[in-house]
């Protein structure tokens, strides 16, 4: 019998567009554990291109995103067993430029798709083909779906419990993931109201159907609760940490519910935790039958590809508005090339940006790279 002849094979370390693929390549890796990401991040210029495996794909990345918990990554918070030197970046959007034999049942060269998996700070990331997700073209809004939309998606789901009329606090509701979870909970006819820290961030809340937004910068969110929703708000969606927590705690209706999705004020502290006023927490909550849940994404992998799924539908409809901060306004202008990821880093954490932050790594088509 004639073996069965993987057809893509022979192109398979020249990219689609006909430029070789390069032995080296640029990548991020953490040299250092340390919250300072600048500290412990090291810009590689020669790293070896890898090579897919059997069922793996090879993706030139044309955009990754930028997430609160790269700190905590390259700070060894996840994972204490991991020593340096290790890659670091959770997603990407990109060209298959290779693949193995397995791998092209599924997936041909040229394919754009995107990816939740460590390692994509780099100009190329094997990807293997089962976690990998086929998108109809390159687009910067899809990676906004991979992390900061699945996050919101499936901790509303879960453990939300949303449902018509339903008061719902999102603070830091114009990063990355609050776009999502304002835009979410409005789609499940709540009431939603979001805090931010400028009058522009406060408009695009309205543009995507905030009720009420609450710039701290120059109003008082406790009082606004206090006096607007003297009953208290039934779901949380909390990612601030330290006062802002126990600000959303002292909220909280009868039977509330308050989701920790992260708490951004802490990752550049040694510890990583910013300090509540945790003592009166079994009283608080007895007091209204009220609850605290945590989510990490991680946690939740069997519910992935279906959320990811839903969103890419809502958004290829026009429900949904994926918002993308390419850092066009911060000084030295857009970000652009692996370098400036510790820019975009230090963007986030300064509460300038609008959405989610992406780098777009630009490549030339006939150059060795």
């Amino acid at each position: 019998p004639r073996p069965i002849l993987d057809m893509s094979y022979s192109r398979h370390f020249l990219d689609f567009q006909g430029s070789s693929i390069p032995s080296s390549m640029k990548k991020l890796v953490v040299t250092k554990l340390s919250q300072n990401f600048r500290e412990a991040v090291t810009l590689r210029q020669d790293s070896p291109v890898p090579l897919p495996g059997d069922g793996d794909l090879l993706v030139r990345n044309r955009f990754v995103g930028i997430n609160a918990s790269d700190i905590n990554y390259s700070a060894g918070r996840y994972d204490a067993s991991v020593k340096p030197p290790f890659d670091i970046g959770f997603e990407g959007v990109g060209d298959v430029v290779a693949l193995g034999l397995s791998a092209s049942a599924d997936y041909t060269v040229g394919q754009a798709v995107a990816y939740l998996k460590a390692g994509s700070f780099a100009e190329y990331t094997v990807v293997p083909a089962k976690q990998a997700v086929p998108l109809p073209s390159v687009k910067p809004e899809f990676l906004t779906l991979m992390v900061s939309g699945a996050t919101a998606h499936i901790s509303l789901k879960e453990l939300g419990e949303l449902s018509e009329g339903k008061k719902v606090l999102v603070t830091a509701a114009a990063g990355g993931t609050g776009q999502f979870a304002v835009q979410l909970a409005k789609k499940a006819k709540c009431h939603v109201i979001g805090t931010c820290s400028s009058d522009e961030k406060a408009g695009f809340l309205k543009s995507i159907g905030c009720d009420r937004t609450i710039n701290y910068k120059t109003e008082n969110v406790e009082s606004v609760l206090r006096k607007d929703y003297p009953e208290g708000v039934d779901v949380v969606y909390e990612s601030v940490g330290g006062k802002m927590f126990d600000l959303a705690l002292n909220s909280l209706a009868t039977k509330g519910r308050l989701i920790v999705i992260g708490f951004i004020t802490g990752y550049q502290n040694p510890t990583g935790l910013p300090p509540v006023k945790a003592e009166l927490l079994p009283a608080k909550l007895l007091k209204k039958s009220a609850s605290i849940r945590g989510f990490f994404l991680n946690h939740y992998l069997s519910e992935y590809k279906m959320a990811l799924k839903h969103l890419l539908k809502m958004y290829e409809r026009g429900d949904l508005v994926c918002e993308v901060d390419f850092g066009d306004m911060s000084p030295e202008g857009k970000f652009t090339g692996l370098e400036s990821v510790f820019r975009a880093v230090d963007y986030m954490y300064m509460g300038k940006n609008i959405g989610k932050i992406v780098v777009e790594l630009p490549h030339s088509v006939n150059s060795k790279l």
